[in-house]
This record gives C-alpha cells, structure tokens and sequence, in this order.
C-alpha cells in the first residue's frame, strides 16, 4: 500500500497489495452498474410520462408539476445522500460500493411500482397519491442512495487519469446499451395499431417491462459489485465537522463544478426531452410507432461507433476540447432538423445519426469531467469530497430532468395536445416536431458555449492536477 499525507492533514492510500490491479473487470464492472441504473432512468425519462398521460390519463400539466416538485424533495435528499458517503465510517467491501449491495432490490422494486396499469380504475385522488408516493420513492430516495456512490465509486477505483477516462467511456457503454435495449424492444412491446390506423398503448404490458427491467437492473448491479474494487482510500484528519452551508460555498467557488452543473443543467433539458418527445413524434408526426425502434437504434449507434476511439481522441485533443466540439456539432444538426421540416423517417434518421456522433462523443467523456472536478476541489481545498462533489452534479441532473419532464408536460398542454384523444390534430403533430428538434438544437449550442468558454480544466490543467496530487509534499 502506498501512503501519502497532503499539507492538510488528509491521509491517501493506494493499495498495491492483496487487491487486482485495475483492469477490464472494473471496466465491464463499472459498465454494468450504469447498465442497471438507466434500466430506471432511461425507462423513466422516456415512457413514464406516456404512461401517465396515456394510460393512468392524467393532464401533462400536473405531471409537469410533479416532476419539478419532487426536484425539491432531491435538494435534500441528494446532498444529504453525498454527505454521507462521504463521512459514513467504510464497510468491509468499500465506503461506495457497499451501497449498490445494501439498494439494489429496493431502487428496482420502487422503480416497477410506478407502472401498475391497475391504477388507471382508481378515483383521481388515489391516483395521485399513488403517482406522488412512488415516484418520490423512486427518484428522490431509492435510486439517489445507489446512483450517487455508484458515480462517486469511479475516482477511488483507480487514480490514474487515464483509467478514469476508461471508465467513463464504460459507463456511457452502459448507457447506451440499456438505452438500446429499451429504445427498441419497448415500442414494439408497448404500441400497437388499432383499426382505425391510430397509434396506441397497452397497458398491461407497461407493467410486465417494469418488473422485468426491474429483475434485469438487479442482475447488472451484482455484476457492478462483483466486478468492481475500491482501490483509492481517503482517511481524513479529525477537525471541527464542516455544516452543510460552509461545504456548499465551498463548492460554489468551484468554477469547473458550477460550469458542469450549468452545462448538465441544459443538457438534460435537451436530451431526455427529445427522447420524451420522441414518442409523441412517432406517435403522431410521423404516425409510425414502430419506426421508432429503429431510430432508437440509430440514436445509440453513434455513441457505440465513436467508443472504441475515445480514449484516443481524450487523450489527444482534451475531454474539454472533444466535449464543446460534439456538442457544436449536434446542435448545428438539430437547427438543421428544424428548418427542414422533414416529412421522411429514413432522412430523419440519417440526419439524427450525424447529431447522436457529436451527442455520443460528449456523453462518452462527460463522466471523467467529475473525477477531473473532484480532483480540483482537493487541490484547491485540501478535502477530498467525492460523494458530495458528485451528489451536487447528480441534483443537477436530476433538475435537468424534471426540466425536461416538466416543461415537456406543460409544453404538450400548451399546444393544445389531447391525452384523450386517440389521434392528434395535423397543427399539433407539426408543432410536437417543433418541439422535439429545435429545443435540442437550441440548447445543445448553449452547452457548447459554456463547456468552450466557462469551463477552466482543459487538458493541461488536468493533467497539472493529477500531477500534483500524485506528487504531495510528504511521502511515505
């Protein structure tokens, strides 16, 4: 084991013995356990508003309210979560990756909950009970208390940048694959063609995809688990406990934090909102529910194409760099979307596969921006954070998607959509498409403006960083 002590007090050990050496494991491992977290989330992001609209037949505008209430409940929740991991005495098994054994059957039994079909007899107060208490459940406590040490778990399995990167890279893998298996296996599960050629849901079967992903999420967190090693440990010197209020000011002089969280912000708004739109677009744009496996496809594809080159493009030109070019790159393709009003699926798809290689590139590094991040704030600081750095970018995230989710709602309100109604109006698909192109378009661009211009870590400072903290002041 190697020990070092920084002019804080702060002890780091690396171990060298008696552990794995850091490989392919920890990186299928790691692949594994965003597998098992977006088996929820993807789920969630993309269908959990249609089956509120379309099946539990509640108004957009009170499922917008409810998303963007339950981000008030993870303002708490995620940093109360962070600062636990991060102060928590360590189990055997790792100060993070004992978590993914203690929530892995509760965060997947609380995510199939929400999909009881049965629900749609209810009277409409029992269903909102029901809707406010098992989502609460699901996003604010269940899958905070695994996806915030599982993301934090990536900076003590190795410390090697490089290795970072790698994880990152895994991760988005993950992503990508739980974001294909859902994206085309669940509208040829859950749509069907009535006669009348209108496209519609099945109840039912929203029910049978949530346990089922809910049995396969646990499969892929034992996996993280068995797969994964702490390597990195942090035994922090005693002194006077930090309050919540001075570890957020703290954090707010964090210029590459603040600017991740202002770039998540926008991104997720733009990202899980096309994907939610998406089914509205399919459904009654383009009137063909199940071209939509297809799409999803090529919306992964891009990801999956550029993964085996992103450590090489990374190390070349930055994760700073590589990450405002892809994101230029996509909104560039959905302006383009937009302004040609595309009547074909085939040149919808072609072009969307062009906007997924900058979104891919951008999403295949993003995780190794918060190693880089923690890493920052202990340079400047002196403490080691990272259950706390990464529950602040989490609610971030998570406000991202309540943005997206909620205006997504108020937004179908707002062009007069009909959940009711078995077929939409030829104004209102157009304005859906509208929707669904140019909020991506627009905000993708924004990201590009604050990861090029606001964002500090470029290659060079992050490898200062890593060189720093390898090299402390005290050695033993």
């Amino acid at each position: 084991m190697t020990r070092t002590v920084d002019e804080k007090g702060n002890i780091r050990e690396e171990q060298t013995g008696g552990v794995r050496p850091f490989g392919i494991r920890d990186k299928l491992g790691y692949m594994f356990g965003d597998f098992g977290n977006d088996f929820s989330f993807i789920f969630a992001s993309s269908y959990l508003m249609v089956f509120y609209t379309k099946v539990l037949g509640l108004s957009g505008y009170t499922v917008g309210l409810l998303f963007l209430g339950a981000r008030f409940v993870d303002a708490f929740t995620d940093v109360t979560m962070g600062r636990i991991v991060d102060h928590m005495e360590p189990a055997k098994d790792g100060r993070f990756r004992a978590w993914i054994r203690r929530m892995c059957i509760p965060v997947a039994v609380s995510s199939s909950v929400m999909y009881l079909y049965f629900v749609r007899d209810w009277s409409y107060g029992a269903k909102m009970i029901y809707v406010v208490l098992t989502y609460l459940l699901w996003s604010s406590f269940c899958y905070t208390a695994i996806n915030i040490p599982y993301g934090s778990m990536a900076s003590v399995i190795s410390s090697d940048v490089k290795d970072r990167a790698s994880l990152s890279t895994f991760r988005s893998i993950g992503a990508s694959l739980a974001g294909l298996a859902i994206g085309v296996l669940v509208p040829l599960f859950v749509y069907e063609t009535d006669q009348a050629g209108n496209q519609v849901v099945l109840p039912r079967r929203f029910t049978v995809t949530a346990f089922v992903f809910g049995i396969l999420a646990v499969v892929c967190y034992v996996l993280c688990y068995v797969l994964c090693r702490e390597r990195v440990v942090f035994h922090k010197k005693e002194e006077k406990a930090e309050s919540v209020w001075e570890m957020l000011g703290s954090l707010g002089r964090n210029r590459p934090l603040f600017s991740l969280v202002c770039a998540a912000l926008v991104l997720l708004l733009a990202t899980l909102m096309s994907q939610a739109m998406n089914n509205y677009l399919f459904l009654d744009y383009f009137r063909n529910a199940k071209a939509l496996s297809l799409v999803n496809v090529v919306s992964i594809g891009g990801t999956l194409l550029l993964a085996p080159f992103i450590s090489t493009i990374a190390s070349g030109f930055g994760k700073k760099e590589a990450g405002a070019a892809g994101m230029l790159a996509a909104g560039i393709v959905y302006l383009l979307l937009f302004f040609l009003r595309v009547k074909s699926v085939p040149l919808f798809m072609a072009l969307l596969f062009l906007a997924t290689l900058g979104t891919g590139l951008f999403n295949l590094i993003i995780w190794a921006y918060i190693t880089d991040i923690i890493d920052y704030q202990e340079v400047v600081t002196g403490k080691r954070e990272d259950g706390t750095v990464y529950a602040v970018y989490s609610f971030a995230r998570k406000v991202g998607q309540a943005l997206a989710g909620g205006l997504g709602g108020f937004v179908l309100t707002a062009i007069g959509y009909v959940s009711e109604a078995p077929a939409q109006t030829e104004a209102v698909a157009e304005r859906v498409y509208t929707v669904a192109t140019l909020v991506p378009g627009v905000c993708y661009l924004v990201v590009f403006l604050i990861i090029q211009f606001t964002y500090p870590l470029t290659k060079k400072e992050v490898e200062k960083n890593a060189a720093i903290l390898h090299n402390p002041p005290i050695s033993h």
